[in-house]
């Protein structure tokens, strides 16, 4: 079936073409995360323990919140919230391992068929509570908790750390239709939040212009922040990606090109301001808190 023709295909540089689907593989690392439910939520999770790193007391934690609907797809949330790939050697290799956890939304449609229970803010305590709990439950210690979340998962990045600022160390919203205001960039930088916004100029939910755009030089002057804000967003054979489930999104899924680690099939960088992918940029962060 020929796909609809995506609104900003007019904008696109000379040369540039459009494709359809991401080139990481979608099931390949399922086996590698385990489920288990605590305070009223599902949630997968990945122990790098469990494939062949040591114990030890100083791993970091990366929790990645989904985007709408992605809950009731079951186990392919763990790739749609961009989690995946994040659990394959090389992504663990460049972070020293990691532990993954990946909580699930209590999502629902509704007798319209709307999608009820999505991330917010009456999230904040359970998910909390989630999170201490496992980093009790199976880890031995905890060098920095890393919250990183796709649309409205980014936006919830936003959320629970605005209420608890003092529980984490580094937020990595992609694609989050909104910023919070001046006093909760403030309130980061007295906890020591660091603030990696990723975000694509073009993203079809989000007007960058209006609501990106006048907030950025207020971001590059928090004491830690990193501003990813690319033209396009890119799949892995070089095309830019498009994605229509009824409705364009393929520029909001800025979450793909992140599970991509920013880097193409053939190992060059997506964009140069990360040369060593996302696992590089936080391998470097995970070393200035030793």
């Amino acid at each position: 079936m020929e796909r609809p023709t995506p609104p900003w295909t007019n904008e696109l540089p000379e040369g540039a073409f459009v494709t359809g689907e991401p080139t990481y593989p979608t099931g390949k690392y399922f086996n590698r995360f385990k489920k288990d439910e605590a305070f009223g939520l599902k949630y997968y999770y990945f122990d790098p323990t469990e494939h062949g790193y040591p114990k030890r007391d100083d791993y970091p934690l990366l929790v990645f919140f989904h985007g709408t609907s992605n809950a009731l797809e079951g186990e392919l949330c763990i790739n749609y919230s961009g989690s995946e790939m994040y659990a394959s050697d090389d992504y663990q290799k460049d972070l020293g391992g990691a532990y993954i956890l990946m909580p699930m939304a209590n999502e629902y449609r509704d007798e319209n068929g709307r999608v009820q229970g999505a991330w917010e803010v009456e999230y904040v305590e359970p998910v909390t509570a989630l999170i201490d709990d496992f980093v009790e439950k199976h880890m031995d210690g905890c060098k920095a908790k890393i919250l990183l979340g796709n649309s409205s998962g980014g936006r919830f990045t936003f959320t629970i750390s605005k209420h608890h600022p003092e529980k984490f160390d580094i937020i990595l919203p992609v694609g989050s239709c909104e910023i919070p205001p001046d006093e909760v960039l403030d309130d980061y930088d007295k906890n020591g939040v660091t603030l990696f916004l990723a975000i694509c100029k073009h993203d079809e939910f989000t007007p960058f212009d209006e609501v990106i755009a006048p907030r950025l030089e207020r971001i590059r002057n928090m004491k830690n922040s990193f501003i990813f804000t690319p033209d396009w967003t890119y799949n892995g054979d070089k095309g830019v990606a498009s994605i229509n489930f009824g409705i364009e999104m393929g520029q909001h899924c800025l979450m793909n090109e992140i599970q991509m680690n920013v880097k193409f099939d053939d190992g060059t960088p997506m964009d140069e301001s990360l040369p060593n992918g996302v696992t590089g940029w936080l391998a470097n962060e995970l070393k200035k808190m030793d």
